[in-house]
């Protein structure tokens, strides 16, 4: 989910950091995450880390995309993304550990994808789309997310802009950056590159300063 700030990066960077930060549906972690976890749950600098988490969702997924498509797409990806913050603080404070927050919202955007016929952005193959809602059954219906309304209850109160769909894909869906066969549980690789099921205990003494753009003058964008 957290990675460094690609805005003014090549379509070949925006891919290459896609799928080295994002790894499909095996999440990622280190010290940046936890300390971005802090971040975002903070005053003031809560609401920059989550600018700059959204800057940077978007920019991933339209790396993803067919460079005629991009455009089109980004106030959408904006939108939900930004909703998507929502639903990781919500997980958190359910008690979902940072690696399980982190993945719903992903599974979140994932469903978004199918519905918009964007399957050449999805993380995992359409048919695991099923595995993945009931894995997170419990959370999905308590906020009444469903595979055909994403955001459930994080909708904002302004909704999320339109973007054109490419039903045509689902079809005969391709997903490049797809890999199956993660849908059973949260799969963590470590900052050590170890693959463990369901994440790493948060370490202590992690400092938001950690958190990638903290440093920035204006903070994380």
């Amino acid at each position: 989910m957290f990675g460094a700030d690609i805005r003014s990066s090549s379509v070949e960077t925006l891919i290459t950091v896609a799928s080295e930060t994002l790894d499909r549906m095996k999440i990622r972690q280190n010290v940046r995450h936890w300390a971005s976890k802090q971040a975002l749950t903070m005053p003031v600098v809560g609401d920059r880390m989550n600018d700059w988490l959204v800057d940077k969702h978007t920019d991933i997924f339209l790396g993803r995309a067919d460079p005629d498509r991009r455009e089109e797409r980004r106030a959408h990806l904006d939108d939900f993304f930004d909703a998507t913050m929502d639903t990781y603080v919500a997980a958190l404070e359910d008690g979902h550990t940072e690696a399980e927050a982190r993945e719903i919202t992903h599974v979140q955007a994932n469903f978004d994808f199918f519905n918009h016929g964007w399957t050449e952005m999805m993380e995992f193959p359409s048919d695991e789309l099923d595995d993945h809602y009931e894995r997170h059954r419990d959370f999905f219906e308590r906020y009444d997310i469903t595979i055909d309304d994403p955001l459930g209850a994080f909708v904002p109160a302004d909704g999320v802009a339109d973007a054109p769909s490419t039903p045509e894909k689902l079809d005969d869906p391709e997903h490049p950056y797809a890999e199956g066969g993660f849908a059973d549980d949260v799969y963590v690789e470590t900052a050590d590159g170890e693959l463990m099921v369901g994440g790493e205990d948060e370490p202590e003494n992690v400092s938001v300063d950690e958190a990638p753009g903290v440093d920035a003058p204006d903070g994380p964008k």
